[in-house]
């Protein structure tokens, strides 16, 4: 690169050479004629611009032999410089020049970079822009001649995040770095040294972890579209039957969060019936057996009951579901499904369809506007809850507590859940539910109802018993187990038995769950 560096500035040093040399000629033999109109060496000049150009006024011509000489180079001169001009305007129109100059000119704007533009990457950008009209989205490789020209500003540029990030100069907000590929972080070369630069960094992954480093954020497509989906359309106290057909990266997320967050009722026993190959997953979460019936509907608790059989010889089952969720990873599968069951099948509950596209009429989720969004992949307001949650924790106690950025995998998620089940909460407390988001003045009514029903004996049992239910489930998800003392590294916990074992003391601890929406409430005015 340096050795290029100085062919260049020689040859540009010799045609300056060249052409200063050509100007003495023609200002020496031009100015000792008394005819001669070009006299100074600033009119020499001047008809060196106006002929190189090819403008031509005429206000100055040579007279002299010599001079007609020179002015004949020029002439000659005049059509390259030119072609070079033009040629070197396109070029640098075409090439990386004037993106860069526009990047340069805009570092006032929030910067928001992709490695690729693909469906995810367009999605995203475009609720970016709905959100933050002084969005400047910038995609690391050149648009396909082929895709359709997005409908917001961007700037298609073949470059690392980091000579990005050397055109921003630290002036205004952060650039943030999407990798929208999963698991890009580990294969694309554009993200080595990301942890290095001043920029945040959201990295989709299918590991489910939250946390790299510092400035790299993971986010899991999968644990989205779930959250998002029991979020929009939560269960109902009358479905004691759900289906899931397709148990793959989707599949497996949905029954996740439905395990976690699904509690309404302390005499609840929901079946849920899973079609799709489950051994891996029971395999992981070991102590499922403790906290569900497996593989036999319980009328005392919740059942999981995993079929190895195709679904389409089970009708009896799929005709008596309150729901039928599809959720196969690959949606022309899902589709196909969904069409034979509304042909052949007398369905009476409600059949849910996984899909990245809405189509009207069809109850459809996962779709990639509500899929990839700021609140799903950045997290400040999906998580905002949890976060309240952990620092009301920390203001509670007097001993030293982590604040949320230095929480583990483990302790987020329990502050997750504990936000998610506040949907649910809400929905108990109300008795609504209809209830499908959370607003300062609806948390504020139900915490109201809280407060004038928690004095009652048998209130009060349920909503500790709810939330010894909500924390049972969690622990024995991620294979936790009693231990008289808490022990984070046996995965073991004083209170991970039956509520009727409990002691006041660790019944009374339940009532916090609820207390804490008293606070939520505040907050989110």
């Amino acid at each position: 690169m340096k050795a290029r560096k100085k062919i260049y500035l020689c040859l540009v040093a010799i045609i300056a050479l060249i052409y200063i040399s050509l100007l003495i000629i023609l200002y020496c033999s031009e100015s000792v004629d008394s005819d001669a109109m070009i006299r100074t060496f600033g009119d020499a000049f001047w008809y060196s611009l106006v002929t190189l150009t090819t403008v031509g006024y005429g206000d100055l011509v040579p007279v002299t032999p010599l001079g007609h000489t020179i002015g004949m180079i020029f002439l000659l001169l005049s059509a390259g410089i030119m072609v070079t001009m033009l040629g070197a305007v396109v070029s640098f129109i075409t090439s990386e020049g004037f993106p860069f100059l526009m990047l340069s000119l805009q570092r006032h704007k929030n910067w928001y970079y992709f490695a690729d533009c693909g469906v995810e990457s367009n999605t995203l950008a475009a609720n970016i822009y709905k959100e933050d009209s002084n969005a400047l989205i910038i995609y690391g490789e050149k648009r396909n001649s082929q895709s359709e020209i997005p409908n917001y500003p961007c700037i298609y540029l073949s470059a690392s995040p980091a000579k990005i990030v050397a055109k921003k100069k630290n002036i205004g907000t952060k650039c943030k770095v999407f990798l929208m590929k999963e698991n890009d972080i580990g294969i694309n070369r554009r993200a080595s040294n990301l942890h290095e630069l001043p920029v945040e960094v959201y990295a989709r992954t299918t590991n489910g972890q939250d946390k790299l480093s510092g400035n790299i954020n993971f986010f899991h497509s999968y644990e989205c579209c779930a959250r998002q989906y029991w979020r929009s359309k939560p269960l109902c106290r009358h479905e004691n039957t759900i289906v899931l057909i397709g148990f793959g990266n989707y599949g497996s997320s949905i029954l996740e969060r439905a395990i976690l967050t699904n509690i309404v009722s302390v005499e609840q026993h929901v079946a849920y019936h899973i079609f799709g190959k489950a051994e891996e997953f029971l395999a992981i979460h070991y102590r499922l057996g403790e906290m569900f019936s497996l593989d036999k509907e319980s009328e005392t608790r919740d059942s999981l009951i995993f079929h190895e059989e195709a679904w389409e010889e089970n009708h009896f089952i799929l005709e008596q579901a309150d729901r039928i969720i599809i959720c196969e990873d690959d949606e022309q599968i899902g589709w196909g499904i969904f069409w034979t069951l509304n042909r052949y099948y007398r369905i009476s509950g409600r059949i849910d369809l996984r899909s990245s596209w809405k189509v009207p009429e069809i109850s459809c989720f996962g779709i990639n506007e509500d899929i990839y969004t700021t609140q799903q992949i950045i997290r400040t307001e999906l998580n905002k809850a949890a976060v309240m949650i952990n620092e009301i924790f920390r203001k509670s106690v007097s001993y030293p507590t982590r604040c949320w950025d230095e929480l583990d995998d483990l302790h987020r998620q329990s502050k997750i859940v504990a936000a998610d089940h506040l949907l649910m909460k809400t929905r108990i407390l109300l008795d609504d539910e209809t209830i499908t988001e959370l607003t300062a003045s609806v948390v504020k009514k139900a915490y109201e109802r809280y407060c004038k029903t928690k004095d009652l004996d048998t209130a009060k049992e349920m909503y500790r018993k709810l939330d010894h239910m909500r924390g049972l489930r969690f622990y024995t998800f991620y294979n936790w187990s009693y231990g008289p003392v808490r022990d984070d590294t046996a995965r073991q916990h004083p209170m991970l038995c039956p509520y009727e074992e409990l002691t006041p003391e660790q019944k009374q601890e339940r009532d916090a769950a609820w207390e804490l929406m008293g606070n939520i409430s505040v907050e989110l005015e």
